[in-house]
């Protein structure tokens, strides 16, 4: 069977199943799940029925469904580190894996993974599907992203309750009370990441277990309780900085699934930015806010404040900067919308994430409150940029 016909059978099958879900149909109940899958896998083919429209194939849906490929580099490198750091954790204390090797070692990852994004999925899926039949409208693809960034962006040993409990917390609160999909002032991931740290600070903190201490069906090492390891971020706020290491470009260090591997964010980064998704101009804002920001530091702070006198490369290569920058501070939805405005939007977010890092040793990941605290200032950023363009042009044309 190739390719056309088995397109052409399964559209078949598809409307034979429509007349079911539509109205007075008996699984009416199931029609925006239905839709929701029906538009997954075909593009819509409805037209306006009045006014002058122009369409294109390639919906909100397309353009989400892109962003999830950029995010899987981050996401299968996340998973093989997972294995990589219990069995590194295990050599330090003289336990031995049973199984070794590369295959080994991604599939325990893969399998501790995979709870945490079936969940975050399940979670987020079921409400937005309950508040879609509630309102009797379609299914909008905003989770798409956002329950495949929930578990790269938290601890892996964040437990099973806590993940469904932020997950339920940031949809709801986040984004559904605020209208859904496109109305949302934050970034729901982000506030995901947030509950869980005002809520449960041990879990996330700087000095919390980012190591996995079990065995999954054999693979990995059974690590005696209580071993632990903090991420490099936060092992610098309590020792001081330590040299630069290559891992932490690969991404061969503790921390969270998605946001330790350099190499891998910036594969995503040239898909976004190549295929004109995400904007480079606040990417590279950000970068450069940071850069700037952690040299300043580096070189008039605080010689006791270890994090302070960090080099400004390290801090981006360090914690979520990177993921931050180029998959989060890029959120079409809640970031700043005029191209000058994402110069300004995307360097305040750099600043801001050093500035946090610095001020408040026992948290030294900043990102995050820097990502909330723009969104929450994108919009007034933008009024500015539209109001001094305005009164340029008014001043031009009084001149004339």
């Amino acid at each position: 069977m190739g390719l056309k016909q088995f397109n052409y059978n399964l559209r078949r099958f598809v409307n034979q199943i429509k007349p079911n879900v539509e109205k007075g149909g008996k699984f009416h109940a199931f029609r925006s799940l239905f839709e929701g899958f029906e538009t997954f896998l075909f593009v819509p083919n409805e037209t306006s029925k009045s006014g002058v429209n122009i369409h294109d194939s390639f919906d909100s849906k397309r353009l989400m469904i892109l962003v999830v490929i950029a995010l899987v580099p981050a996401m299968l490198f996340g998973m093989y580190n997972i294995g990589y750091q219990n069995m590194a954790l295990g050599a330090s204390l003289g336990v031995a894996a049973k199984y070794t090797g590369f295959w080994a070692t991604f599939t325990y990852g893969l399998l501790a993974y995979l709870p945490n994004f079936i969940l975050a999925y399940v979670t987020g899926l079921a409400i937005e599907f309950t508040v879609a039949q509630w309102k009797g409208e379609e299914i909008h693809e905003g989770f798409l992203v956002t329950g495949f960034i929930i578990p790269l962006i938290i601890p892996i040993t964040t437990p099973w309750w806590i993940v469904i409990l932020a997950t339920a917390f940031a949809v709801i609160f986040a984004k559904e009370i605020f209208g859904g999909t496109g109305m949302n002032i934050f970034n729901v991931a982000l506030i995901t990441r947030a509950f869980i740290f005002f809520a449960y600070p041990s879990v996330i903190s700087g000095d919390s277990v980012w190591v996995l201490d079990h065995t999954i069906f054999g693979l990995g090492c059974n690590l005696p309780d209580g071993a632990t390891c903090a991420t490099p971020l936060g092992a610098a706020a309590v020792t001081g900085a330590t040299a630069f290491d290559w891992n932490m470009v690969w991404g061969l260090i503790p921390g969270s699934v998605g946001e330790t591997s350099i190499i891998a964010i910036a594969l995503g980064a040239l898909l976004l930015i190549g295929m004109g998704i995400s904007s480079w101009k606040t990417t590279l804002s950000v970068f450069a806010g940071g850069a700037l920001m952690a040299f300043i530091f580096n070189k008039t702070g605080d010689s006791q404040n270890a994090v302070a006198m960090m080099p400004w490369y390290q801090h981006l290569v360090l914690g979520g900067f990177a993921f931050g920058a180029v998959f989060m501070a890029t959120d079409p939805v809640t970031s700043a919308r005029t191209e000058t405005g994402k110069w300004i939007y995307g360097f305040l977010i750099g600043v801001m994430a050093i500035v946090i890092r610095v001020a408040n040793p026992g948290y030294p990941e900043g990102m995050m409150l820097a990502i909330l605290l723009m969104n929450l200032f994108a919009p007034l950023i933008d009024y500015c940029v539209y109001q001094t363009n305005i009164s340029r042009r008014a001043k031009r044309i009084a001149k004339k």
